[in-house]
């Protein structure tokens, strides 16, 4: 028996095959077909071969949307991140941590735009994922209370959220950058200047805020030697001019992301670059192959990503347990460029 079609000859698109024809072609009934999809193993030998015969001969596929409405999931969750464009360890992370557990991942780009994460986030919600995975950047996310209320799972990533309780995976931002000054210290720089994100963003405030104590630690003055805004091309030159130019010049720099690292490395030029001691916070692609290599202070992005996902999926089976904030360590990858004598 075939499958029942409609429109034979009109060129509109055939009826997939459903379970009551399944049931007809295997001479069973829908409840049987019904338990062999849903994999009952009480379903009897005799009664299973004739219905994957079915399924086979009619090249039946379940109704994946019927199942998720009764089982109340989707197998699906969401990944707001600030840029898919470019190289996105945490979001390959994500997904490979995502597929190993049995989840597809829907990922957006918020792009930087406090607007467009509203309104990603605000569609993830409707479209009732299972939970969702969020790089945020916004400087308040209550809005997304009644969601958490209503029970959907969320987790911050690289940050927490402003304004909701959720939990959290994101790097030890105070001890990487003590640990870069401290390095450079070692080298004999006394005077070392920061460069990085605006203080609006938590990351940014965060890695200047103890920038500024290592400062305090070592008795060296703040003037001249923290500058935080924006990253762009001119604001970026205004910072050198002012840490390198000065009276009393910084012989050392750390930069606070990789975006800052890049935009210093080319207001630079390649020969006074290869003349400063540098530690950037975040490893750079091509480091490596730099003259000298670029000593960096490393996130761990990998476990960062699997953490997330792991949260989430914690948060799905128990979303009573209390909030959890997981800080993961740094590395100081050492290449030549941090190791340049004061």
């Amino acid at each position: 028996m075939s499958p029942a079609r409609s429109g034979a000859g009109t060129g509109a698109r055939p009826k997939r095959p459903t379970m009551v024809d399944v049931a007809r072609e295997a001479g069973v009934a829908l409840r049987t077909v019904s338990r062999v999809v849903n994999n009952d193993p009480t379903v009897g030998e005799k009664n299973l071969s004739k219905v994957q015969a079915a399924i086979t001969a009619l090249n039946y596929r379940p109704d994946e949307r019927a199942r998720q409405l009764r089982l109340g999931v989707t197998g699906t969750i969401g990944a707001a991140v600030r840029r898919i464009a470019e190289v996105n360890p945490e979001l390959a992370a994500i997904e490979q941590t995502a597929r190993s557990s049995g989840l597809t991942l829907l990922a957006a780009s918020t792009d930087f735009d406090e607007a467009r994460e509203h309104e990603i986030l605000v569609s993830m919600c409707r479209q009732r994922l299972d939970g969702i995975i969020v790089e945020p950047i916004g400087e308040n996310h209550g809005y997304l209370q009644t969601e958490l209320e209503a029970g959907m799972p969320v987790v911050a990533m690289d940050r927490p959220m402003s304004g909701i309780s959720v939990d959290c995976v994101m790097s030890d931002n105070a001890s990487g950058i003590g640990m870069a000054f401290h390095h450079l210290h070692q080298h004999g720089h006394t005077r070392i200047a920061y460069i990085g994100d605006s203080e609006r963003v938590f990351s940014g405030r965060e890695r200047a805020g103890a920038f500024r104590a290592a400062l305090r630690a070592y008795g060296a003055p703040l003037d001249g030697l923290v500058h935080t805004r924006e990253i762009t091309p001119e604001g970026v030159g205004a910072a050198l001019e002012t840490a390198l130019r000065g009276p009393d010049p910084a012989t050392a720099l750390v930069t606070g992301n990789m975006e800052t690292t890049i935009a210093v490395l080319r207001k630079l030029g390649r020969e006074e670059a290869s003349r400063l001691a540098i530690v950037g916070f975040d490893d750079v692609p091509l480091a490596d192959l730099l003259q000298p290599a670029l000593t960096v202070v490393a996130q761990n992005t990998s476990t960062i990503g699997r953490t997330a996902v792991e949260l989430l999926r914690a948060r799905i089976a128990d979303p009573d347990r209390p909030v959890e904030t997981v800080i993961v360590p740094l590395d100081l990858i050492v290449r030549g460029s941090g190791e340049l004598k004061a």
